[in-house]
């Protein structure tokens, strides 16, 4: 009995512990950051060899039985019935409605023009997060973020001729589910560790995901290559696990206001990866923009809510 209650509380000292030490907080945030800024090239390379519903459903499945494996192997014990309705907030923005819609505006867009998305979603991330927690962060908090956002969303619509496309009407819902997916995976990592909140996410969507993987499997043709192999697995393991454990750890530890605003910096840095990885071209305004939103992180982590 000893043995057992010390295995179930040490998640909850760890949790506790994260919060008590707000470097590591920025920390692991700044890791989920980099992890999605790779988000989108990955998943271009995978529409490579892939239609986009069996991209995504393949990602979860992958996803799912990583993260399953590690519940079942670590015994982590069911979560309280109460936290159940937030996960499935959780499963439905991060597992299935954000990558589903992100990847179907991929398919037309460009990763350039897709970054749109996380430059607005520290902002509306922020903002759920006021209206579902009660956070009430500073007047200089929310300027330092509206100029950031500002700033991020003048750069990627000047760079992408500022038309609205279906394409774009799939990247501001996505801009909307995932918000509500972070708040809440927020809220909930606040009571247990960041790596169970997306697991049992994940784990929770799998019977959809499977269902959805055979169809679409049946449908979609797929070609195997070096990069769609390669962009299905950093989607299923970086960005639809490892990245969201670190970064839902993080958003505990410092709050997720605080941690939402270092997503400023992920379109540039997918910028960045577009180039590297896509052959894109990189625009002259791009340093400027960087540095801009650089002074915004610093400030809104300086501001206290």
């Amino acid at each position: 009995m000893k043995a057992q209650s010390s295995a179930t509380t040490a998640p909850w000292i760890a949790v506790a512990t994260d919060r008590d030490r707000p470097g590591l907080g920025i920390l692991q945030a700044a890791l989920g950051v980099i992890a999605f800024s790779l988000t989108f090239p990955a998943t271009a390379w995978g529409l490579e060899g892939f239609g986009p519903w069996s991209l995504v459903a393949v990602r979860s499945v992958l996803a799912a039985v990583i993260a399953g494996g590690c519940l079942l192997g670590l015994r982590v014990p069911l979560p309280a019935r109460r936290h159940w309705p937030g996960l499935a907030v959780v499963g439905a923005g991060v597992v299935l409605g954000f990558p589903l819609l992100t990847t179907l505006a991929l398919q037309t867009s460009t990763t350039a023009h897709a970054a749109v998305v996380v430059g607005l979603l520290p902002l509306t991330t922020a903002l759920c997060s006021a209206l579902r927690v009660g956070t009430r962060p500073s007047r200089t908090f929310w300027t330092a973020a509206l100029a950031g956002a500002a700033a991020v969303l003048a750069f990627t619509v000047q760079q992408s001729g500022g038309a609205l496309s279906t394409a774009d009407l799939y990247l501001f819902a996505a801009l909307l589910v995932c918000a509500a997916g972070y708040t809440e995976g927020g809220r909930l990592a606040r009571v247990m560790p960041g790596w169970h909140v997306i697991g049992w996410a994940l784990v929770l969507c799998l019977p959809l995901t499977v269902l959805m993987a055979t169809l679409a499997l049946a449908q979609e043709p797929v070609r195997l290559t070096a990069h769609s192999v390669t962009g299905l697995l950093w989607v299923a393991v970086g960005s639809q696990f490892a990245g969201l454990v670190v970064w839902y750890r993080g958003m505990a530890a410092i709050g997720i206001p605080k941690a939402s605003q270092l997503q400023l910096a992920q379109p540039l840095l997918t910028l960045v990866w577009s180039v590297l990885l896509l052959g894109e071209h990189l625009p002259v305004a791009a340093p400027l923009t960087a540095a801009a939103v650089l002074v915004c992180i610093a400030v809104t982590q300086r501001a206290r809510g």
